[in-house]
């Protein structure tokens, strides 16, 4: 009876994820949330962390006011979102100001997508883990503690961001394998957590299965964070809309649910009636999106990222 349920409930989100991932975003798509590309970021140090042909991938920089290459600073590192296919860093501009303001040092980085790229989810993933690799790699220059990097991001830049934490594999070639891309903590917004039934398929039309593993390039199991959970996964927090119909409740519901099964830290802040993206500065009301910010802080700072005020 628990597989049964277990299978119903996966069976649900994925009827949800399969319609929105075989949507393939035009060329012309724009950013989301209405974020500019290339974004305007004042007061962020530009710098590029990776270059993938004629792609010039960069991390903006925010740091902590008196801020010394010396300091072994607290860092995280924001996904945008987008659908793997278009959007912009400009999503994370408030959150990076706002937690610099507090101490980290706080990068939204860019990556590859369809729209500008051409590319396929895996490479997104590969930028994900290249930028975390790049930032603590670089962190004696930076003044950031290695051993306290974060990765958060919304959507799709959830997604990629919780699979530097999950998966395995999908690394850049070339790169130093001796340095980590896995990050000290999580923080996500309404994120994509579950990419395939594994072990499910008889549920869904092969037609549809054979949709999906053609725009994930891959088996989309291979970049599903909830199909890599083990022991070990580092802390997470997770900002979810109850209302969210892009990526079900209860897919983020499924994955924290599978992350204490294996003793993992994971704390998932449901928020009612609201829809996918309503964490977004400017989106969300004044009174929702201060609250986001104090949730954020409070796990920071029991994981030791942020001083408690």
């Amino acid at each position: 009876m628990k597989k049964q349920g277990k299978a119903l409930i996966v069976g649900l989100v994925l009827s949800f994820w399969l319609t929105f991932l075989f949507a393939q975003a035009p060329s012309n798509s724009k950013p989301a949330a209405g974020f500019s590309y290339p974004p305007a970021m004042p007061g962020a140090q530009e710098r590029i962390y990776k270059t993938v042909g004629k792609a010039k991938l960069s991390l903006y920089i925010f740091q902590p006011a008196g801020h010394k290459a010396s300091d072994r600073s607290p860092a995280i590192v924001f996904f945008f979102g987008g659908g793997w296919s278009s959007g912009s860093p400009g999503q994370f501009l408030t959150q990076c100001q706002h937690l610099a303001s507090r101490g980290m040092v706080a990068i939204s980085a860019d990556y590859r997508v369809a729209s500008r790229h051409g590319v396929k989810i895996p490479e997104c993933v590969q930028d994900a883990k290249s930028a975390v690799r790049w930032i603590r790699s670089h962190s004696s220059e930076l003044g950031i503690d290695p051993r306290r990097i974060a990765a958060g991001g919304g959507s799709a830049g959830g997604h990629i961001a919780a699979c530097t934490g999950t998966v395995t594999g999908f690394e850049e070639a070339g790169e130093d394998m001796a340095v980590s891309s896995v990050p000290d903590a999580m923080v996500l917004f309404n994120p994509a957590l579950i990419l395939s039934p594994a072990g499910l398929e008889t549920i869904f039309p092969k037609e549809k299965m054979d949709s999906l593993a053609q725009r994930a390039g891959t088996d989309p199991a291979r970049i599903s964070p909830y199909h890599h959970l083990c022991k070990g996964i580092p802390p997470t927090i997770i900002f979810h809309g109850t209302a969210d119909t892009t990526v079900p409740f209860k897919s983020v519901e499924l994955f924290a649910k599978s992350m204490d099964s294996f003793g993992n830290r994971c704390r998932l802040v449901p928020y009612p009636d609201k829809e996918h993206g309503f964490f977004n500065y400017g989106r969300a009301d004044e009174k929702t999106y201060q609250s986001v910010l104090e949730e954020m802080d409070r796990f920071l700072e029991e994981q030791g990222f942020l001083k408690k005020r």
